[in-house]
């Protein structure tokens, strides 16, 4: 990626509902240029997707948490079967597989404590496969709307 992919990428993690007019314009660069540029990004898969920031709160989801999970037996059969199940459960944001003394961090949304409470009961220690879990509620949340790509550090000397 060049500077102008580079600056490409931040202009629409601003705002992607930007036209490409609009966003040439702010680049100083011919629109069809910046489409082109655009429809190479999305080729070689920089730009995966547009998305709408939607506020949890609005949709009834207050509480937020993490969720860490230990498996009884950290096999890929295990892990492949549990993260399924999560990925589809309505409370869960987002799944992740991770090292250490845990096999999960399960991000969750929902109403309230009561609700977090429920989930955790109902639907993990019902999980045959679930050895345990830990429960961090989230109280605030503060989010880079704007990833800059990292370059990699000088060689040592």
């Amino acid at each position: 990626m060049d500077e102008l992919d580079v600056e490409i990428v931040r202009l629409l993690q601003t705002d992607a509902r930007q036209s490409n007019r609009e966003l040439a314009r702010r680049l100083g660069i011919a629109p069809s240029t910046c489409l082109e540029r655009v429809r190479a990004l999305t080729r070689r898969g920089v730009i995966r997707g547009y998305h709408a920031d939607i506020s949890l709160a609005a949709l009834n989801r207050g509480v937020q948490a993490h969720v860490s999970v230990k498996l009884r037996v950290s096999s890929r059969p295990f892990i492949d079967a549990f993260q399924e199940f999560a990925s589809r459960l309505p409370e869960v944001l987002s799944v992740f597989v991770i090292s250490g003394d845990d096999d999960f961090l399960l991000h969750v949304a929902v109403q309230d404590l009561d609700r977090l409470h429920a989930f955790l009961i109902d639907r993990l220690s019902k999980r045959r496969e679930v050895a345990g879990f830990r429960t961090s509620v989230i109280f605030q949340q503060v989010r880079n709307p704007v990833l800059d790509r990292l370059d990699d550090p000088p060689p040592a000397p």
